[in-house]
């Protein structure tokens, strides 16, 4: 059976037997999904018989609701599957029903649809394949050519009525959700999971006509972890709203910047119900206590509980989260590396670059061991100001004699303490060695290559700013928080913390350096996890020069 980009999965079983059935069924769509898989939820549908089947609505029930959160956290294990329950056909309580018969447009219109539909002859009925065909191209646009796949008895369970019987007891119950006209929720909702879905799926299902989402920006951003790993406001903003339209078209939505913890919350009168995880509630209270000071009334508080990670690793959070999915990007390839036929292929040249304090020197260390043939470039940067270096004099009549030791070499700490005060005089250092660097470092690259190297390390904290990533086939970046590298420059060069921010601020910051590199890496944690994310980063890269 071929794969399909995108696809439909219609789900006719009862609500209760389908949460026994979620993880074969997931696991059968997995397999011929690779990329976007929306989910039709119609319990009861029949897809044999003379007449054409036709959608019904589905009331907006507690037991829904479990079912849709149950649905995406047992979807979380199929990590390249891109999952969305489509809400057009569940109503909520009090709302008018819109006109049935309409098609709707999907962003990424399904190439395959599929169903539980259970039928008894292994799956080859054609009358019940044309049916579910006509049934998908009814209710939503798709593909030319649309294939159908019975994915029963596949994913079959031996699930007796007593076992159904208790599942239906323990099931949330068939109370139907009370509902609002104008809902409101926030969060930052970097890169879009099955958390972030359960959140916006059930405030989708209490919203009458109109929800609004607010989206964490700039200050509201600096405490997460990875910060730099975030992706841009806009990108999130589209991938936000491609999800709701697609889930439910029929709402009015509104997505703004939050800057501060309240945004809209505080200030429309018009809402009236605000969506809250376990560990978003003290937040909703607040907001209230401030719409009492405005003269608002409060807002209905609806609690979602956390949906827990099934895979989650070391230094990953227990439940689904951005900050797990930025983890797991430590290491890989963000993006692929432009060719530039002006650098020799061989070696292939990393650029590993960082800040003061980050770690730089024990991942280029490992690198090392790994096999890659190591060019400190900032080691080269010291040699070069000795006595007779190309560089010594030209230093000297720049900077004056009282950067000079009595042994006649320089003494760095005097001549740091004058450029990291003095842009202009650090942009004037900078003009007399870079260039001269760039040149010794392309004859130590031909040197590697000579001597048969694949690999090769050019490892200098200035590498973007000094334009040597003009020399190398990837950028590797290392992070760190700039508390954190205070702290550590501040130990490991006795400096004040004033001289220590001076320094890390005549640097480019972590977020310039990522925005221009493939690879990120972290010496956050304990050095075994850094060996684990570099021998990953390694192992990844060797990969891709054996594809290439």
């Amino acid at each position: 059976m071929s794969v399909f980009r995108s696809g439909l999965l219609v789900l006719t079983s009862p609500l209760s037997a389908l949460s026994l059935r979620l993880v074969p069924i997931l696991a059968s769509a997995a397999r011929l999904v690779q990329d976007t898989l929306y989910i039709h939820l119609q319990p009861g549908l029949s897809l044999t018989g003379s007449t054409q089947p036709r959608s019904t609505y589905v009331p907006a029930t507690s037991e829904v609701y479990t079912l849709i959160s149950k649905l995406y956290a047992n979807a979380d294990i199929h990590r390249h599957l891109n999952v969305r329950v489509l809400l057009t056909n569940i109503l909520n309580q009090g709302a008018a029903p819109p006109a049935l018969g309409s098609v709707q447009n999907l962003s990424q219109p399904p190439e395959v649809v599929l169903t539980d539909f259970e039928t008894r002859d292994g799956g080859q009925s054609n009358p019940v394949k044309q049916r579910l065909e006509r049934y998908a191209t009814s209710c939503y646009s798709c593909r030319p050519n649309l294939i159908s796949v019975l994915l029963y008895p596949e994913y079959e369970l031996e699930v007796s009525n007593e076992e159904l019987s208790a599942q239906h007891e323990t099931n949330a119950t068939e109370e139907p959700l009370q509902s609002y006209s104008d809902v409101v929720v926030g969060g930052t909702f970097d890169r879009l999971h099955n958390g972030h879905k359960i959140l916006l799926s059930v405030s989708c299902m209490l919203a009458e006509n109109r929800l609004v989402v607010g989206v964490s920006d700039r200050d509201l951003l600096e405490t997460k972890m990875l910060k730099e790993l975030i992706l841009p406001f806009e990108q999130r903003v589209a991938q936000l709203s491609e999800f709701l339209v697609d889930i439910k078209p029929s709402l009015r939505y509104e997505i703004s910047p939050l800057f501060d913890y309240f945004g809209p919350s505080i200030t429309d009168s018009k809402l009236k119900c605000i969506i809250v995880s376990e560990e978003t509630l003290k937040g909703g209270l607040a907001v209230n206590r401030r719409r009492v000071e405005n003269g608002l009334p409060e807002l209905a508080v609806h609690i979602i509980k956390l949906a827990l990670d099934p895979l989650h690793g070391r230094n990953e959070e227990e439940k689904i989260s951005s900050s797990s999915l930025r983890y797991r990007l430590l290491g890989t390839l963000l993006h692929p590396p432009h060719k530039d036929p002006g650098v020799p292929c061989h070696p292939y040249v990393i650029g590993l670059t960082g800040g003061s304090g980050s770690g730089k020197s024990s991942i280029a260390q490992h690198l090392v061991r790994l096999g890659a043939f190591h060019l400190d470039m900032d080691s080269l940067g010291h040699n070069i100001y000795h006595p007779g270096g190309p560089v010594y004099a030209q230093v000297v009549e720049a900077f004056g004699t009282d950067i000079l030791k009595e042994d006649g070499t320089i003494n760095r700490q005097i001549l740091g303490a004058k450029v990291f005060r003095d842009q202009e005089q650090l942009t004037r250092l900078n003009n007399i060695m870079w260039p001269v660097m760039a040149r010794i470092a392309k004859e130590k690259i031909d040197e590697a290559a000579a001597q048969g190297n694949a690999v090769c390390v050019l490892d200098a904290a200035m590498l973007l700013e000094a334009g040597w990533a003009d020399l190398v086939h990837e950028v590797w970046t290392v992070i760190i928080p700039e508390d954190e590298a205070l702290r550590r420059i501040v130990a490991r060069d006795r400096l004040s913390e004033e001289s220590a921010r001076l320094r890390l601020q005549s640097q480019m910051s972590n977020s310039q350096r990522v925005k221009q590199s493939h690879v990120v890496l972290s010496t956050l944690w304990e050095p075994a996890v850094t060996c684990e994310l570099v021998e990953k980063a390694w192992a990844l890269l060797q990969k891709r020069l054996k594809e290439e």
